[in-house]
């Protein structure tokens, strides 16, 4: 790889990492010399680009396509012009999908091409008075070119345009302005075109003389409320009864164009096929109702209707005073639409200055929605990664740290969207910020919650709704364990673990169940699961250890009766009863474990060390081991999907302990 190669991927990556021109795999960079042509593949990010990303290709093949009569229509002709990019690869880069921008790229006569979106750009190509402001603005200097079809047609229309461009003015465009598409520069070196770049930027965003940003109020505790009311309502409806992501914002401009029911006249979520791509054809608009049943209905009415109008869910849901809900298959998907809507509406606040929005046209959208190339862009960033529970939206309490954190981890390893609530919140969020890593954005976030205490657990319950549109299961892990005797054990300390282990079970189930009826009442069909990790003390008492197994017996009666309670919503409620995990820290804690604080307690006759402790408990199991991470994860993952048990308590102790 030369210089100049190296010198473009580090532009691209830098771009790349700038939101305000690059969202996603969107834009694109080309080199090229005299017979082949490198470019972006598609799908791939700018700012990840490396020089595997590149696919080259021959510029004598490309230049023959410029020649051909391909069909009118957008979706037979850019399946050809597929064929035909494919079969223009160089030897070696058979693996490789060239992006749809390649003859785009072809046809500018530099040999360094960027295109790209930055929103500054959209708020002038996506103007009324766009052509003309780019004219005032930029002179000679620019080339404007008026809509057309994605993908060839641009590519032949900026070609038609460059020809007569250089006919009037005996030199090449290298700034091409393309409306409700983009930004095209071209350079012979890598550092002109960052400065060509940057020069179109600054110009365009002088002349929209931003104004201050509107000041936005955090929404009060009753909108937040409504807020993960509704959200779950939004989930059934928009995925018809699958359960797909919601995320609810406020935030910034999301705020103000909820803030105003005239600003959502001048947004639109049809700027560039990108933004259709993601954001859907049209923004669902739903006015605010008085009480929490009208505004149900109202919603269902409504987006209902857009479902009639427009053959697809919104992806884009504002009501009115509140904020916005955005959905999509994943959470990946919902958080894409989330960014683009923000990008759509932060441009038509721009275009304010240039005469206001100016949409794709219906018929142009409806079709570039149905292009093959746009349904795998949007499958890209809207397919999960295919576990048994994949999307599931799930809590897991007391997981930040030992058998908790390893429950998670296997739900996440599944697919799972998993809330790590626990008391130690800066673990959590540590470890949440380690798995989004290894499992992808979004895919975990971090509560703080004290399940003893109610308004603490409504708190968890509604982040993670406001954060994911619901609630599927909830595991309800977290519990606390002091060994001693009727004569050793105080009410204070009884207290403590009954709350945690007996009531804390016990609020976390009602918190849960409101989301889950919630979803019940959009999709009767759907079935949701609370799941309580109690223990083999649960099944049978434990010597020296009465206030642990009492909350233990006491959280099987809870289930017993909330699984009958429960079932007409379709939530199915069972206990997995684990033996016990040696390994973690509850058990081999050198100071506080129970291994530590049996022996101190006298539970095992002879003891005199904690191996003796751990041998004689590793003795009473028939499979002579703890229980693992996995025995039980995997207990989790029968429970939510079987369809007919419900109410049963699930031993899962090696031979231990036995059905009867």
């Amino acid at each position: 790889m030369n210089k100049a190669m190296k010198d473009l991927l580090v532009l691209a990556n830098k771009i790349g990492n700038d939101t305000a021109q690059i969202i996603g795999s969107g834009g694109n960079v080309s080199y090229k010399e005299k017979n082949f042509l490198w470019v972006k593949q598609s799908g791939v990010e700018m700012k990840f680009l490396e020089e595997d990303d590149l696919v080259g290709l021959k510029r004598p093949a490309l230049a023959a396509m410029l020649g051909e009569k391909y069909p009118k229509g957008l979706i037979a002709r850019e399946e050809l012009v597929g064929d035909d990019l494919l079969s223009a690869r160089m030897r070696g880069e058979s693996e490789k999908l060239p992006s749809v921008d390649a003859l785009l790229h072809e046809v500018m006569p530099q040999a360094f091409v960027l295109h790209s979106h930055p929103v500054v750009v959209s708020a002038l190509v996506c103007a009324k008075n766009g052509k003309a402001a780019a004219a005032k603005l930029f002179g000679k200097k620019a080339l404007w070119i008026d809509a057309a079809a994605p993908g060839y047609s641009t590519a032949v229309a900026v070609a038609k345009g460059l020809e007569e461009y250089k006919a009037a003015n005996k030199k090449d465009a290298a700034i091409i302005l393309i409306q409700n598409h983009g930004l095209v520069v071209g350079a012979d070196s890598v550092s002109g075109l960052d400065k060509l770049n940057s020069s179109v930027l600054r110009t365009i965003a002088k002349a929209i003389k931003a104004a201050k940003p509107a000041k936005v109020k955090p929404l009060a505790e009753d909108s937040l409320k409504l807020a993960a009311a509704l959200a779950p309502a939004v989930r059934m409806i928009t995925s018809g009864g699958y359960g797909n992501i919601v995320t609810f914002s406020a935030d910034g401009i999301l705020g103000e164009v909820a803030g105003k029911a005239a600003w959502i006249k001048n947004v639109s979520t049809a700027l560039t096929p990108d933004h259709s791509a993601y954001c859907g054809l049209a923004i669902c608009r739903v006015e605010a109702k008085k009480d929490l049943d009208a505004q149900y209905k109202a919603l269902e009415k409504q987006i209902t209707s857009h479902q009639k109008k427009y053959g697809e869910s919104p992806r884009v849901v504002v009501v009115d005073g509140l904020g916005v809900f955005t959905a999509g298959c994943t959470r990946k998907g919902a958080e894409r639409a989330k960014t683009m809507f923000i990008d759509a509406a932060t441009a038509a606040k721009g275009a304010g200055a240039f005469g206001g929005v100016l949409p794709i046209a219906g018929k142009a959208l409806k079709e570039i929605q149905n292009w093959s190339h746009m349904i795998h862009h949007r499958a890209h960033h809207d397919c999960g990664c295919y576990g048994r529970i994949d999307e599931k939206i799930v809590i897991v309490t007391g997981s930040a740290q030992g058998f908790g954190q390893g429950v998670a981890e296997e739900l996440l390893a599944e697919g799972a969207n998993v809330v790590i609530a626990d008391l130690n919140i800066e673990l959590a969020k540590a470890n949440a910020a380690k798995y989004c890593e290894e499992f992808g954005a979004g895919k975990a976030i971090a509560v703080s919650v004290n399940v003893g205490d109610a308004d603490s657990v409504e708190q968890m319950v509604r982040q993670t709704v406001l954060e994911y549109g619901g609630l599927d299961v909830l595991v309800s892990n977290a519990g606390v364990l002091r060994a001693g005797g009727l004569d050793k054990m105080d009410t204070k300390t009884f207290e403590f673990m009954t709350k945690i282990n007996y009531t804390g079970y016990f609020i976390c189930a009602q918190k849960a169940s409101d989301v889950m009826k919630i979803q019940h009442r959009f999709a009767p069909e759907y079935t949701a699961d609370i799941i309580q990790v109690n223990s083999k003390s649960g099944l049978s008492g434990s010597k020296n250890n009465f206030a642990y197994a009492g909350g233990k017996f006491g959280g099987i009666g809870l289930t017993q009766s909330f699984a009958l309670e429960l079932v007409e919503w379709n939530i199915k409620v069972n206990s997995i009863c684990p033996g016990n995990f040696f390994d973690g820290p509850l058990w081999s804690d050198p100071k506080n474990g129970l291994f530590v604080q049996y022996l101190k307690a006298g539970k095992v006759a002879g003891a005199k060390t904690v191996e003796d402790v751990k041998r004689s408990y590793e003795s009473k199991v028939p499979m002579n081991r703890g229980c693992g991470v996995v025995d039980v994860a995997r207990a989790i993952l029968y429970v939510i999907e079987q369809q007919y048990e419900t109410g049963q308590a699930i031993p899962v102790t090696g031979g231990q302990n036995m059905l009867k």
